[in-house]
Parts: C-alpha cells; sequence; structure tokens
C-alpha cells in the first residue's frame, strides 16, 4: 500500500506539472497540444545537465541547475510554437502535433550521436543517470520522497496564487476569454499569449524531467514520454482549467498509473489473473471514458485556438 501511495504522488506530480503547462498556454488563448513533445525535450536538457555536471557539486545547487536545465530547454522549445501560432497565426493543433513528432526524433538523433561519438559501438539512445538521480531523493523509513513531490506542491499553490489573486493572471485569462476587450483596455494581447506559452513550456519541461528521474528507473528517448503529455491534457480537461480541480484529476489518473507499477503485490489483483499490459492502458482507458462523459460540461476559454486578429470586433 506504502508504496501504490508513493508511486500515485510520483505519477500525480508529473501530470500536474504539465496539465498546469497547458492551463497557463490555453487560459492565455492558446492550445497547447505540443506538451508531449516538449516534456521529451526538457527530460533531454535536465539528463544532459545531470551527465555534464561535477558529480561534486553539493545537492541543492545540483537539484537547482538540472532543473533550470529542463526548464530552459522546455521555454525554448515552447517557442516554436509561440512564434508559429501568436506571430504568423498557424493552425495551433498541427503545430502542437508536428512539435510532439518533432521532439521525441530530435532527442533521439541528439543522444544516439553523443553515445556513437564516445563509443562508435554504442547505438543505443540511453543517458545514464542513475547516480545523479539519487540526490532527488530522501528516505524515510521504506517511503521513498522525492523532491519533486514538494517542488509540484510549491507550484501548485503559486500557479493558483498568480492566475486569481495577481493583475498578471487575470490578464492573462482576459486574453483566452475575449482578447479584444482585454486590447481596448490596453492589455497587449500578443504579449500575454507569449507567457502563456512560455510558461507552459517551463512547466512542460519541468514535468519531463520529473518523469525521468521519478517516474521511470531508465528511460529510452525513443519512447518519449508514454502518452503523458496527453494524459496531462485530459487531467487538465476534466479538472476544467482550474488548479486545484487539476491537483485532484491528476491524484486520480496517477492513481489509476501505478496500479501498473504495484497490482502484484495486493492479491485480489493477482487473481484476477490479468495481463500486465491491462494495468498499463488502465489510465489512459479512464481518460477516454472520463472525458466521453464530461466533455458536455467543459467550459474552456471561449478565445483559446483562435488567432487574435487585432482588427476583428
Amino acid at each position: 500500500m506504502l508504496l501504490l501511495i508513493q508511486y500515485t504522488l510520483i505519477f500525480a506530480s508529473v501530470l500536474i506539472l504539465v496539465a498546469l503547462g497547458g492551463c497557463f498556454s490555453e487560459h492565455s488563448g492558446v492550445i497547447n497540444l505540443g506538451l508531449e513533445g516538449i516534456m521529451v525535450m526538457g527530460a533531454l536538457g535536465g539528463a544532459l545537465g545531470m551527465r555534464f555536471l561535477p558529480i561534486g557539486i553539493p545537492g541543492f545547487f545540483y537539484i537547482l541547475l538540472v532543473l533550470l536545465f529542463a526548464i530552459l530547454v522546455g521555454v525554448l522549445y515552447s517557442s516554436l510554437l509561440a512564434v508559429a501560432a501568436i506571430n504568423f497565426r498557424a493552425d495551433q493543433t498541427i503545430v502542437g502535433t508536428a512539435l510532439n513528432m518533432l521532439g521525441t526524433a530530435a532527442a533521439t538523433v541528439i543522444v544516439k550521436a553523443m553515445n556513437t561519438a564516445a563509443n562508435p559501438n554504442d547505438v543505443s539512445s540511453i543517458i545514464q543517470y542513475i547516480e545523479p538521480k539519487k540526490k532527488f531523493i530522501v528516505y524515510f523509513g521504506s517511503f521513498e520522497f522525492n523532491w519533486f513531490m514538494l517542488i509540484t506542491l510549491i507550484i501548485l499553490a503559486g500557479a493558483w496564487f498568480v492566475l486569481y489573486k495577481t493583475k498578471f493572471g487575470l490578464r492573462l485569462m482576459a486574453c483566452g476569454e475575449h482578447p479584444q476587450a482585454a486590447d481596448s483596455v490596453g492589455i497587449n494581447v500578443h504579449k500575454m499569449r507569449w507567457s502563456g506559452v512560455l510558461i507552459s513550456g517551463a512547466l512542460g519541461g519541468l514535468g519531463g524531467i520529473c518523469y525521468i528521474l521519478a517516474g521511470v528507473s531508465e528511460w529510452r528517448f525513443e519512447y518519449g514520454v508514454a502518452g503523458f503529455g496527453f494524459l496531462a491534457l485530459a487531467v487538465m480537461i476534466f479538472g476544467q482549467w482550474k488548479p486545484t480541480r487539476i491537483a485532484l484529476a491528476a491524484l486520480m489518473f496517477g492513481f489509476f498509473r501505478a496500479l501498473s507499477n504495484t497490482y502484484m503485490g495486493f492479491g485480489f489483483l493477482q487473481a484476477l489473473n490479468l495481463p500486465s499490459t491491462i494495468y498499463n492502458m488502465l489510465p489512459y482507458i479512464i481518460s477516454i471514458i472520463v472525458l466521453a462523459l464530461t466533455s458536455k460540461n467543459s467550459k474552456a476559454p471561449k478565445a483559446e485556438g483562435i488567432p487574435y486578429d487585432k482588427g476583428q470586433r
């Protein structure tokens, strides 16, 4: 049971971070379907940081630098969406899909090229980070506490405060609801939408490094992040674009994802004699069912996905 709670919190942390990123982007009026690709690139940035940073760096600064690498790469990669969707008014769905495809492919090529340069006989695309990842873990008896759990809680509280208690957050949401009205009172819609997309890139990159450090023991880049970017979108929609509801939805989806790692420890689940793939599929099946049942009641930002035209009223 303790292991189930541990994995639930880990997977929920990943989903909360990435779903909050999508929340900021969509509240600004830009649909970010590229969260999967942003996660992969953020994970790559953090993994490369772990590979090249000296192990002797004090734990706090080591963790901080790895997170900054992941955030920076996530922000840079998300800027591709911002340029295409905001400046050139491209179709946001197509751009997001392209970012997902490009992210996994680019990460695989980069890592394979690095591995081949270091060892011509090694054609794998794995970055070894087993030892460095231990810096992110603290043990309380048999419970494995990962620092990402605390980081996620802080970011969740910060996201709620920024969106509902600050001038920036209210202006951001205004741009996603009625950008023409926001522009009429002096709000720079393009600037706010850029801000929303870049914040989503930062949180998506953070979610990516959280996934490879806490969610899996070994990561092959050609496998991407196992659909967690799309699962985070489902969490965001089910959470009605609200941070507190997103957290509750992430815990539910995280629980079903954790079952695939821990079902062997429950006798009644073993007695069902179901293939392990069924448990791996559970969170995605649940997401389809939940979205099918709740989609009619979803209240997305009214102007999301619509390129802003200053002359339109």
